[in-house]
């Protein structure tokens, strides 16, 4: 009860203190206001007196300046009378503006303006006639003593101005005398309630040190927190005050920047940073001008990107704060640069896949009917060896501008793919006498291998394509002899490697790499390689499509291609294929095949859209033994084929088909009125009915065009004998061609 009373005793103690130190801060506040305004009153007063001094010293002036003239004929004495008769106009101004609130002293004022302006026509007028006339004609105006009159007249209008302000000056310093007077009590007063105060607010104190003591354990808590946090970011984060010192920092700015410990501490110009930073190989922030007049909002930030001497891409962002200071965030884009340059380049493939695609299948229909026509022409000359040797010449043109059609594709990876797991050391032996006879005796062929080699996953026959391309870039780079060197090893791409190189997949790779001991290149070369068209051999030396073939096949495979190289130490090519999982299949190189081709009499039906090509598969099947029926479309064949259901043994069609019914839907409904016809598919350009991923759908094969006469009729009479096969899955066949380099 007592506490309760003594804290009640104390809170209106404290109130009635409060109250007394209101009611004596409003008195004095109202004095000390009184005070300033009769200040204000004075000051006043004496800018009017000045004013109106100012106001006379500028005619006796201008008169003086006249005089002068007149006497000397000198136009530097018109000078103080020019100067003069401006200001009297602006003093008048002044005057007017001033004295608004004393109507006595507007009155004398209109009263003088007329006198000083016919004070000044005087004078005009005597330098008039002293520059026009003479002397004498001056003086005799000034004889006159009409300038005299008006001078006197005015002197007195500014006589009694002065005489009333002066009498208002000393009213008003009276009156601000009495004011100090209350002021000073009061402030006495004051005084004396404010050290009452001090020692109620002293025993107040100890609370709020006690309290404050809290808070600021807490604080530093907060602090120790914060700290945490901002060293725990991946970003970089600096801290510059108005006067564009270093405040705050965290760790990643230092390391982000590549900064020396030296330069990051409390109180480094922000100019120190910019210019450590504008050294070659480093990030250049902006300058301290950029800074300065950058000309953003107070919200607006400013973002710019720099790159490292490492390839590191940083995006800096500048953002303003409150206090005219800014803060400097970094942050590593190196992730989303590779992201964008994988995205670019898959956008170009994207384009060139297009535009091979479009061409494709037309180029391969007109390729198949000249070599088509060229090898039956081949089979009724077999005895004049002259026209033998020139129908080869025609078809090896032909098969030629086939495999570059094929090199964009593979290029644009919209080639099909029939990947399996494969056993390199037992498939790359077998290609090294085909190499040695294909670059010739004077490049030594090297071939290294590492036990236990992972199978890797890949097209055999693409796989084949890519290193005969590369050994033949290879011995043109070595054109006076040298070493190709075939090396097989087992890698594992980590990590680490995957976040330098976007597109790989951390994983394990089997890896194939062939060397040579060329002239090497340069930086700049080995970057486009890999681009299509791109060469450095001499016109009509090369394509420029065998790396860029290279390269679009291990990108559809899943794998990884690296190139090094430096002038004159040779190159090293590492292709990297995704490691299978399974048993791989041992190939071996084929021998040739017997002249003879296989017959039947079986019923084929061909669907083909171009006249000229489906002419010359109907004339190579038909010469072979075969019953021939034909269809232009996928309409006209489900017509040919309802009145022939029970004879016709094989479809051959097209994938690519005018009308409404493509050749996958054609075979689909083909196999379900007859489940036990084989389907082959063949095309110029395979499109996504049969192939996914750049790879062909399981039970799927396709007779790529153009085609040989040995080629479809081997896989012909092949599909017919495996005809008893049970699946419908494994209806579907096709044959592929044989890839020549």
């Amino acid at each position: 009860m007592s506490k309760r009373i003594v804290a009640r005793a104390n809170l209106l103690g404290f109130g009635v203190l409060l109250a007394i130190l209101a009611l004596v801060g409003a008195v004095t506040w109202e004095r000390l206001d009184a005070s300033r305004e009769a200040r204000a009153w004075s000051q006043h007063s004496y800018r009017v007196l000045a004013t109106l001094k100012d106001l006379a010293i500028a005619l006796r002036d201008a008169e003086t300046g006249q005089r002068g003239y007149i006497i000397t004929g000198r136009d530097d004495y018109l000078a103080p009378y020019e100067a003069a008769r401006d200001r009297l106009g602006i003093l008048q101004g002044e005057l007017q503006k001033i004295t608004a609130d004393n109507p006595a002293q507007q009155e004398r004022l209109h009263a003088l303006a007329p006198v000083v302006q016919r004070k000044l026509e005087e004078l005009a007028q005597t330098v008039r006639l002293r520059r026009d006339v003479g002397v004498e004609a001056a003086e005799r105006l000034v004889n006159t003593d009409a300038g005299r009159g008006f001078m006197k007249e005015a002197e007195a209008t500014l006589g009694a101005m002065l005489a009333e302000e002066e009498a208002l000056l000393a009213r008003r310093l009276r009156e601000n005398d009495a004011r100090a007077t209350w002021v000073h009590w009061l402030t006495l007063g004051g005084f004396l309630l404010a050290v009452l105060t001090l020692l109620w607010a002293a025993r107040l104190l100890n609370h709020a040190v006690s309290r404050s003591n809290r808070t600021e354990t807490e604080q530093r808590t907060l602090a120790l927190r914060l700290r945490t946090t901002l060293d725990s970011l991946s970003q970089g984060v600096a801290v510059f005050g108005p006067d564009g010192m270093l405040k705050n920092w965290n760790a990643c700015f230092e390391v982000l920047l590549d900064l020396p410990k030296a330069l990051v501490r409390p109180g480094t110009a922000y100019g120190a940073f910019a210019e450590h930073t504008a050294e070659p190989g480093r990030p250049g922030l902006e300058s301290e001008d950029q800074v300065r007049h950058g000309g953003q909002g107070p919200r607006e930030a400013v973002t710019y990107e720099r790159e490292r001497s490492d390839g590191h891409h940083l995006e800096i962002r500048r953002t303003t704060m409150p206090d005219g200071g800014f803060v400097l965030t970094i942050s590593d884009m190196t992730k989303r640069a590779q992201a964008e340059g994988v995205l670019r380049e898959a956008q170009k493939m994207q384009a060139i896949g297009q535009l091979t695609g479009g061409i494709a299948h037309d180029f391969n229909n007109l390729l198949q009917v000249i070599l088509g026509n060229l090898e039956f022409v081949r089979a009724k000359l077999a005895d004049d060896a002259k026209l033998q040797e020139r129908i080869e010449r025609a078809a090896w043109a032909a098969q030629r501008g086939a495999t570059l059609t094929g090199q964009l594709l593979a290029f644009a990876r919209k080639q099909p793919l029939a990947p399996a797991a494969v056993d390199l050391a037992a498939t790359m032996p077998d290609l090294v006498p085909l190499l040695r006879r294909t670059l010739g005796e004077h490049i030594a062929v090297r071939y290294v291998e590492t036990a236990g080699l992972w199978p890797a996953m890949a097209d055999p026959a693409q796989l084949e394509s890519a290193v005969l391309n590369l050994a033949l870039n290879a011995r043109d780079a070595m054109p006076g002899g040298g070493r190709l060197t075939i090396e097989l090893g087992n890698t594992v791409l980590d990590h680490a490697y995957a976040r330098h190189h976007a597109e790989v997949v951390p994983g394990d790779y089997a890896m194939l790499a062939v060397s040579d001991t060329g002239h090497g290149m340069t930086p700049e070369v080995a970057a486009r390689v890999f681009e299509p068209f791109f060469t450095t051999k001499p016109d009509g030396k090369g394509t420029g499509l065998g790396l860029a073939m290279v390269f679009g096949f291990v990108k559809q495979s899943g794998g990884h291609v690296k190139i090094y190289s430096e002038p004159g130490e040779g190159t090293t090519v590492k292709i990297y294929l995704p490691r299978a999982i399974g048993t791989a299949a041992v190939g071996g190189r084929h021998a040739g095949a017997p002249v003879e081709l296989p017959r039947g009499s079986a019923t084929v039906l061909v669907v083909e859209d171009e006249a000229a090509v489906r002419e010359i598969a109907c004339a190579i099947l038909g010469d072979l033994g075969y019953r021939v029926l034909e269809a232009a479309d996928g309409e006209e064949a489900l017509r040919v084929f309802g009145a022939n259901t029970a004879s016709i043994d094989l479809l051959l069609t097209d994938v690519v088909l005018p009308g409404k019914v493509r050749g996958r839907e054609l075979s689909e409904r083909v196999l379900a009125l007859r489940p036990e016809v084989r389907v082959v598919f063949m095309s110029g350009y395979t499109e996504n009915s049969i192939v996914h991923h750049g790879r062909l759908d399981d039970g799927v094969q396709l007779l790529g065009k153009p085609f040989k006469r040995e080629q479809l009729a081997r896989k012909v009479a092949e599909v017919l004998g495996t005809a008893a096969a049970p699946a419908q899955a494994g209806n579907i066949v096709a044959l592929r061609p044989r890839r020549e380099s």
